[in-house]
């Protein structure tokens, strides 16, 4: 696949652990990125994409930060992504779907793969078999912490917007409306379905005793898996260290290139088995679409940015662009997106609600 500045790249294949009735599905891509710098064996950290993803562009860019830290990684296709999806369908579209038999199968599938990865890197000269490390994002993450609990050859793993409980995500996350439904509509409840998965379920395998260090990425405002998803996954995790962005689910592109920084010092600390401490401070703007009523301009939209936020508070102030101009917002957030405060117009103050998504 060529060189870039900081790796040699290349990519094969191999076959699935698991054989399904779609026969893209069976085969297992990896795109492999070598540090040129390297020194006898890498160090090498397994890379796990997100739902939906149509391409490695995230993962291409973890890798080059791992390059530069003398870190070779490995992209691995989740099962009906990318060169696994089958024709005539989207990326995903069959990865995440309203039954519990599929989504078992699909979760061990992929588990599995990672499984076959590692297997695969015991077998190279190029990597150093004694320091593999596993990363995932939202989807990525899910599968990333059920293999972390199953693999012991893993040594460190990060867990970017992750979370365990995989049947209260499914039940609670804005992903997955229409799939709710049809499990609704089957009665099939979430502690059915939590019955139903516990097989593939991260919080039946991790144990308090496992100390491999681990780092888990959440986003505060995440409404795709929120905050008591990542708050179990971390109450599992006995030595795990938390950086918490300021944004939504999709808001760390944002601040991509310190956030890959980060976690690239971590898995160059840990996989050499020495400490590593989480930022005490790092920037990632809260950028909201809002839609603000107030008594002098009635209903209008804007897209702004929090300005101020005292810790561990639910009071925001924030900057909005609105078709009328700017207008500021102080307030506190009362839940499911509303928030009471007042609206601060050019020529005045007046009361206002606020209906906000955050990016």
């Amino acid at each position: 696949m060529g060189e870039t500045e900081a790796a040699e790249r290349y990519a094969l294949s191999f076959p699935s652990a698991i054989s399904t009735p779609f026969s893209e599905n069976n085969s297992v891509p990896l795109v492999i990125s070598v540090p040129r710098n390297r020194i006898g064996r890498a160090p090498v950290v397994i890379l796990l994409h997100y739902w939906g993803a149509t391409d490695f562009q995230l993962e291409q860019d973890a890798a080059e930060v791992m390059a530069e830290r003398g870190i070779a990684t490995v992209a691995m296709a989740l099962p009906y992504h990318l060169a696994r999806t089958p024709e005539g369908r989207r990326s995903g579209e069959l990865a995440v779907v309203p039954d519990p038999d599929r989504l078992v199968q699909t979760m061990s599938q992929a588990v599995m793969d990672v499984r076959r990865t590692v297997d695969w890197i015991e077998t190279q000269p190029t990597f150093d078999s004694n320091a593999i490390g596993l990363a995932g994002t939202s989807l990525g993450a899910l599968v990333a912490s059920l293999s972390y609990a199953v693999e012991p050859r893993i040594k460190s793993a990060a867990f970017l917007l992750g979370g365990a409980d995989l049947a209260n995500i499914l039940y609670t996350s804005s992903r997955t409306g229409p799939m709710r439904d049809v499990l609704r509509s089957q009665g099939i409840t979430e502690e059915d379905l939590r019955e139903h998965l516990r097989s593939v379920e991260p919080l039946t395998y991790l144990k308090p005793e496992d100390r491999r260090p681990t780092f888990v990425i959440t986003a505060r405002h995440d409404n795709v898996i929120r905050a008591e998803a990542s708050r179990r996954l971390m109450a599992a995790l006995p030595n795990h260290q938390t950086l918490t962005l300021e944004t939504g689910h999709y808001g760390g592109f944002l601040v991509q290139r310190p956030l890959l920084r980060t976690i690239g010092t971590f898995f160059q600390s840990t996989l050499q088995g020495k400490d590593f401490s989480a930022p005490g401070r790092f920037y990632s703007p809260t950028v909201r679409f809002a839609l603000d009523l107030n008594v002098e301009q009635g209903l209008s939209v804007g897209v702004g940015i929090d300005l101020w936020r005292p810790r561990n508070s639910e009071a925001f102030g924030a900057l909005f662009l609105t078709p009328r101009g700017f207008q500021g917002f102080t307030g506190v957030e009362m839940g499911r997106g509303f928030s009471l405060g007042i609206t601060w117009l050019p020529r005045r103050a007046t009361p206002g609600l606020v209906w906000s998504v955050v990016f």
